[in-house]
């Protein structure tokens, strides 16, 4: 069963859970009020609110701020949970239409507020309750890819062959869950200068992160993690006794499952190899500058270096057309999968997450790969092209590959392009979605996806901010 099938029981905090039956005003400068009401938002920025009228005030295209000001906010207004236990503050963040929260998504949603929070007190309360709550998390399992805030519930997933908890909704391992919640926590420290959220939580969570990424180097053993669902989509699964196809011990980090929830091929998986080092960094930056922890900082360094170096090794191969290009997975034994997929970290996506330079060789083959043809979920249609993935199938663009094309891009025609896209995609909903049909963006995948609608604010204001005259 895909994401988009756990749906929320509570509708009204839908994001576009009713928008999709309003079609565009013919008057263009008339749209649908498909925003929440405010009297039904979870939370509520004056900073935010006065970067829309902003926003709204300066662009011309009126289109563009309608659903500027429907996406940025969407995670605050639907899907956050902040609460107090035992004098500390923790906020609970749901991904949309599904009532759990993956570590990968929930850090994703409040990215693009970071900048903002020393503007806004409260907003900066509701990011460090998120970081309490992921270090939480990740201390009850490091291989869970996504939570219940009730510790005790036990979800439809319960019956997975592996070692399930109550308050885990799923056991997916990857490697993404651990780099998310570093990368959030560290970008938050920086915006901040608050060390007070690296408590003995955090610290704990970063041990149990070393020792997840070194069991999953496999250099002794399989490791404690195996994973097998009853299930008709093969790629909801592992292969080969629940450990996935073999892979030599190369110093990389096996990834059972992608950010998309699917299981990999080849279990090295580059992007989150890529991004494990930054991650891994990051961590011993805080651990050594706030923490005085050394040895740890020292071993997490060690770490980084060693996965650096065998990507550099084995993750990086000669194509026919493109030359010296990343593979999305490996297995050390010489095999390699060609392709990208919509969800970050995607290999279009690397200097986003600042795993490599813009200007990187190596990366800028890559990126001109998979928005080729030659990526094989690479979809061209009536509405515009992009990248998609197995999750949901053959002709379905996501709009996150987009977003991110245009994020990390240096062309202001090609940036521009994007923007267009999006808008043209909607579905008339005002609203990003997790995919559409390429020839029919009314046929959309999850109405209510809170992180593509922030990640697009993100791009949008980033536009907005560097290059406004591609907004008039």
């Amino acid at each position: 069963m895909k994401r988009r099938s756990f749906i929320q029981n509570s509708a009204l905090l839908g994001a576009g859970l009713f928008a999709s039956k309003f079609s565009i005003a013919q008057n263009q400068n008339t749209f649908p009020t498909v925003r929440i009401a405010k009297d039904k938002r979870l939370f509520q920025s004056s900073v935010i609110e006065d970067m829309i009228v902003q926003f709204e005030k300066n662009a011309k295209n009126k289109e563009l701020s309608w659903m500027f000001g429907n996406c940025l906010p969407n995670t605050l207004d639907t899907t956050v949970f902040p609460y107090v236990e035992n004098g500390r503050n923790y906020t609970y963040v749901i991904t949309g239409d599904i009532d759990a929260m993956w570590l990968r998504d929930s850090s994703a949603q409040v990215w693009p507020y970071l900048p903002f929070l020393k503007k806004d007190k409260k907003l900066q309360q509701l990011v460090q309750g998120l970081i309490h709550k992921q270090s939480k998390c990740i201390n009850i399992d490091p291989y869970a890819n996504a939570f219940y805030n009730d510790p005790t519930k036990k979800g439809e997933w319960f019956s997975d062959h592996t070692a399930m908890k109550p308050g885990i909704h799923e056991r997916k391992w990857e490697i993404d869950s651990l780099c998310y919640p570093i990368r959030l926590a560290h970008q938050y420290w920086k915006s901040t200068g608050d060390g007070s959220v690296f408590n003995e939580e955090w610290v704990a969570a970063q041990r149990l992160t070393l020792q997840t990424f070194k069991e999953q180097q496999r250099k002794e053993s399989l490791g404690p993690y195996k994973f097998s669902r009853t299930s008709s989509r093969g790629s909801d699964t592992l292969q080969v006794d629940g450990y996935g196809y073999p892979v030599k011990p190369v110093g990389l980090i096996c990834s059972s499952f992608r950010p998309s929830d699917d299981s990999t091929i080849f279990s090295f998986l580059i992007p989150s190899n890529l991004f494990a080092v930054v991650s891994l960094r990051q961590s011993a930056e805080i651990l050594r500058a706030v923490k005085g922890e050394q040895v740890l900082a020292q071993q997490l360094e060690a770490l980084a270096q060693e996965v650096e170096d065998a990507v550099n090794k084995y993750g990086i191969i000669n194509h026919p057309t493109f030359g010296r290009v990343y593979a999305f997975e490996v297995d050390g034994f010489g095999s390699f999968l060609l392709m990208d997929d919509a969800n970050i970290p995607s290999l279009l996506s690397l200097p986003y997450l600042g795993a490599v330079a813009l200007n990187d060789e190596v990366y800028q083959r890559t990126r001109a790969y998979v928005l080729s043809e030659n990526n094989p979920f690479y979809f061209k249609g009536t509405y515009g092209d992009g990248i998609g993935g197995p999750h949901i199938g053959r002709d379905y663009i996501w709009p996150m590959s987009i977003i991110m094309r245009g994020l990390t891009s240096t062309s202001d025609a090609e940036i521009k392009q994007c923007i267009a896209q999006l808008v043209a995609t909607h579905g008339g909903t005002g609203f990003m979605h997790e995919s559409y049909k390429k020839d029919n963006p009314k046929d959309f995948t999850r109405s209510w996806f809170a992180w593509t609608n922030t990640i697009f604010g993100e791009f949008i204001w980033k536009t907005y901010m560097e290059r406004p005259h591609l907004l008039k």
